[in-house]
């Protein structure tokens, strides 16, 4: 039986034996599992993970901006970069190109808003772009996931996503793009085909 967490220790890193249950339970669910010591790590994992070239596409994370990962994938040139490609491509007439790029890219990279000690990775998104290629558009997908996120059940991953993500979440969303955010939209994965979905599980918090 889980004991319910109380909403401040959203922000504290997990135990290590707390990870390592959520790491063998992903694994058993078929998700590949790294356990990482920290954010310098996972960045330069992702390098390994990412094939030069590769069409990648970056869903919106903190923990990508704020490690660096975001920039690596987006700036470096070493990969065809979807998020600047279709930032840049007009949304009245390439709409559909658009959304086949977000939706279908060689790899998917972002983060989630809780992973949980049974073995399912939560996602919460306003807009949904990033969902359908972390549900299984992309060919590959990777998400970096602070020690923080990681809770009991999805019970608690529920409470996590709109007790804690949503607030944070809406302050970014109005000074961004002035206006607020929402959760339209939950992605639950509860299982993964061997080898397409990759968690790099970080002993250290980063992001919300």
């Amino acid at each position: 039986m889980t004991t319910p967490m109380a909403a401040t220790t959203f922000t504290e890193p997990a135990p290590v034996q707390r990870l390592e249950r959520a790491a063998a339970a992903l694994s058993e669910h078929g998700f590949t599992v790294e356990l990482l010591d920290d954010v310098a790590a996972a960045r330069t994992r992702i390098k390994e993970l990412v094939p030069e070239g590769a069409s990648v596409f970056t869903g919106a994370s903190e923990t990508l901006r704020l490690s660096g990962i975001e920039e690596d994938l987006n700036a470096s040139g070493r990969y065809e970069a979807v998020k600047p490609r279709t930032l840049a491509m007009d949304r009245a007439t390439q709409a559909d190109e658009i959304r086949r790029l977000r939706a279908s890219p060689d790899v998917s990279v972002g983060s989630v808003h809780a992973a949980t000690e049974t073995g399912s990775l939560v996602i919460a998104s306003g807009s949904g772009s990033q969902l359908p290629g972390y549900a299984g558009g992309a060919a590959r997908a990777i998400w970096v996931v602070g020690a923080q996120k990681v809770v009991p059940d999805l019970t608690t991953a529920l409470r996590r996503v709109e007790e804690h993500c949503l607030p944070l979440e809406d302050v970014r969303s109005r000074a961004a793009y002035g206006w607020p955010s929402a959760i339209t939209r939950l992605l639950i994965l509860n299982a993964e085909f061997q080898d397409r979905g990759t968690v790099l599980l970080l002993r250290e918090a980063i992001g919300f």
